[in-house]
């Protein structure tokens, strides 16, 4: 798996590369609950509340250099502000592996329980607030309604 992220940022020469990933039950990590085929990369998906899943997102070391690392005071959505700053506002090459890398358990944080699920809305929201970007119209509906698809 990590021969085909390397090919890609060698062979492409990408700034961050991304794939699909499954989750699978806590207890039964051999059945799939969710499939998240990520689709090829445009802003306007962004717009549309796309995101990579975090646990797929490479990022070259440079990128990090230049526009910062994760931002911890983000409790539910650094890796969303992270990925929003890197591909929307600044724009940085990405490179998508149609390849299922990763199977993760069910059960984080964000998706611990409504209330956090709606905390980590509303910190999303603020990720765009906080790069000074304008959230789209749609965008915080959107983001979740897009998981909808995954598990069918």
């Amino acid at each position: 798996m990590l021969e085909a992220i390397e090919k890609i940022f060698g062979e492409a020469g990408c700034d961050t590369v991304y794939a699909d990933l499954n989750y699978v039950k806590r207890d039964q990590p051999n059945r799939i609950v969710r499939r998240w085929r990520s689709g090829k990369f445009s802003k306007l998906a962004i717009r549309l509340g796309w995101m990579p899943p975090h646990p797929t997102f490479f990022v070259r070391r440079q990128v990090y250099e230049r526009y910062g690392l994760y931002r911890e005071s983000l409790q539910f959505s650094a890796d969303y502000e992270l990925m929003l700053r890197f591909l929307y506002k600044y724009a940085v090459s990405t490179c998508y592996l149609a390849r299922t890398i990763v199977s993760m358990r069910t059960g984080g944080l964000s998706s611990k329980s409504w209330k956090n699920r709606f905390l980590a809305n509303r910190e999303d929201q603020l990720a765009w607030k906080m790069n000074g970007l304008r959230l789209g119209l749609f965008t915080a509906i959107l983001k979740p309604l897009r998981k909808l698809g995954q598990f069918f």
